[in-house]
């Protein structure tokens, strides 16, 4: 003998599930997404302006950052061009004191006194 608690609890269930109407069905498929439609279609204009409004501001951000990139390079070049003056400065002063021994060599020679 099968007692109540042997029987499957689904039993039954599918037999008592109301036929479905297939075109209720697509009516409110039909009326949900004309419901939500609008919505979604403005969302999505939104989210690609938005988009756009993101790579223009990305692209300008590169350029900012090429500026800087530059201006970094100029100060460079700026302290390239500093050290080379200094540098420069310490030739033309060694180049007038050689002159000077020169000078100083010839006069001794001149005077007798050999080196």
């Amino acid at each position: 003998a099968v007692g109540a608690s042997d029987a499957s609890p689904d039993e039954g269930v599918v037999e008592d599930l109301p036929l479905i109407d297939e075109k209720a069905v697509e009516q409110l498929a039909e009326g949900l997404i004309s419901h939500y439609l609008p919505d979604l279609q403005r969302s999505k204009s939104a989210l690609q302006e938005l988009t756009q409004n993101q790579v223009v501001l990305l692209e300008t951000l590169e350029q900012e950052i090429s500026k800087f990139k530059d201006c970094n390079s100029i100060v460079d070049i700026n302290a390239l061009f500093s050290e080379a003056k200094h540098y420069h400065n310490k030739l033309v002063n060694i180049r007038n004191e050689m002159m000077m021994l020169h000078e100083k060599t010839s006069k001794l020679k001149v005077s007798g006194i050999n080196i």
